[in-house]
């Protein structure tokens, strides 16, 4: 397997950084080729401006379009470009942050947003009355997993089903299925510990256990249900799920997971 692991916290010392270093550690021991995309130690520029397409930028500046010309040109910079080569490379990717206000860290979003460039993540595939473009469960990641490793400093209960900050599944959707699923990667459930404001040293083997065990098996665990685009279970061109299709009473992101 090969596997990059995308890291997003400013200290070093901290349990993310720790939780880094073990994925590292434990599936390089177990055979695998690992690269990391140390986003703070590479002083990764966050923002998408005009820089980023070159001779390839128009004015006013139109961020798909212009990010389209210049990666079909090969003109993007080398920092973005370097980490495309990187999503290529990988047939598993492994998130590791904090859960800052309820999503990723700025930082994080900005490769998102930076490397993920039309024609590389999106807008490719044709559209026509029975498909509309290669996305959700197709496209040119497709192939691919990527499992969240989130640390999230309140308890438990308060991302529960009746949780006050909402359920976990729900706050990571937007990531899952808008960002990951989208561009065709199979998205395995996510390792998240919670608490981790109130940690102390004698948690610490126990977390490392059971990070460890996810990471031994992430070849064998089922991916999120996820449902395809364009193959059957949505009207098009509306995109709407078809009628019928819902396990009885479900409603929301839910939607949108099979069985």
């Amino acid at each position: 397997m090969k596997a990059l692991i995308v890291y997003a916290h400013p200290e070093p010392k901290s349990l993310n950084s720790s939780l880094k270093d073990l994925a590292v550690s434990t599936l390089e021991t177990a055979g695998h080729e690992v690269r990391v995309s140390d986003l703070y130690a590479m002083n990764w520029k966050a923002v998408v401006d005009a820089a980023d397409y070159g001779p390839h930028a128009s004015s006013p500046l139109k961020v798909a379009l212009d990010s389209g010309r210049a990666f079909d040109a090969g003109t993007l910079t080398p920092d973005v470009a370097a980490e495309q080569e990187k999503l290529l490379w990988a047939d598993m990717i492994i998130f590791q942050f904090p859960l800052w206000w309820y999503t990723m860290p700025a930082i994080l979003k900005g490769w998102v947003d930076r490397v993920f460039t039309y024609h590389f993540a999106y807008g490719v595939g044709e559209h026509n009355d029975t498909k509309y473009g290669e996305r959700f469960g197709e496209g040119t990641l497709a192939g691919r997993k990527a499992l969240l490793s989130v640390t999230a400093g309140g308890p438990e209960s308060h991302y529960a089903a009746r949780g006050i900050n909402g359920p976990i599944e729900d706050l990571l959707f937007p990531i899952h299925h808008g960002i990951l699923y989208y561009p065709g990667i199979e998205v395995l459930p996510p390792f998240v510990l919670y608490g981790t404001d109130r940690m102390t040293g004698e948690d610490h083997p126990d977390v490392a256990k059971a990070w460890q065990q996810r990471l031994l098996t992430l070849d064998s665990t089922e991916p999120i249900a996820f449902r395809r685009q364009n193959f059957g279970d949505y009207e098009i061109p509306s995109l709407q799920l078809k009628e019928g299709l819902e396990p009885s009473g479900r409603t929301g992101f839910g939607l949108h997971v099979r069985g």
